[in-house]
């Protein structure tokens, strides 16, 4: 594990500019398409929590919030493949119009969870829209109906990513090498 001096400056690869630029794309796409519906907005914690905050501030349908705890990754840099859910939602969703918020998709393994459980609480339609997204590394078909990004494979950190509890406070997306 690095030592927390090594991790003081993660290399930029998204810098805050364009993820604002992009998130307002993301907001104007999905009100849109959202238009004359009410939306559940479901954050996946921790990591969308910014990403989320900043997009439904920007999305101009009327709107419910609720947040889903997972974890796939421990304090580990790769995806452990089992999906822990720490927190779930409160209200009802049968018949809603659901978009789940999520910060990346890697293997593709804890969306697909995600979606297919909260398919089953029969939501009038369920999308996703996720910040980023690892082709490369997708283990699993999953749709993501909104992206934000698409990155290589690296391991990624700020805009409310973290790493083992570090580096979520920063405004741009960064990563860290794994040799570190």
């Amino acid at each position: 594990m690095p030592t927390s001096e090594q991790l003081k400056q993660p290399k930029i690869l998204i810098p805050e500019i364009k993820l604002q630029n992009r998130v307002s794309e993301l907001a104007q796409e999905i009100s849109m398409d959202y238009r004359g519906r009410e939306v559940v907005a479901i954050c996946i914690l921790k990591g969308a929590f910014i990403f989320f905050s900043d997009v439904i501030r920007q999305i101009d349908v009327p709107m419910t919030c609720e947040f889903l705890g997972v974890s796939s990754y421990g304090n580990k840099m790769v995806s452990s493949g089992e999906v822990k859910v720490t927190l779930d939602i409160n209200e009802p969703l049968e018949g809603k119009h659901v978009i789940v918020f999520d910060d990346i998709v890697d293997t593709g393994l804890t969306l697909s969870y995600i979606l297919n459980s909260l398919k089953a609480r029969k939501p009038a339609s369920i999308k996703s829209c996720c910040l980023m997204v690892k082709p490369d590394s997708l283990k699993t078909e999953v749709e993501v109906d909104y992206t934000g990004f698409k990155i290589g494979s690296e391991f990624v950190v700020g805009y409310g990513i973290d790493f083992a509890g570090q580096f979520r406070g920063l405004p741009y997306i960064g990563y860290i090498e794994h040799g570190h």
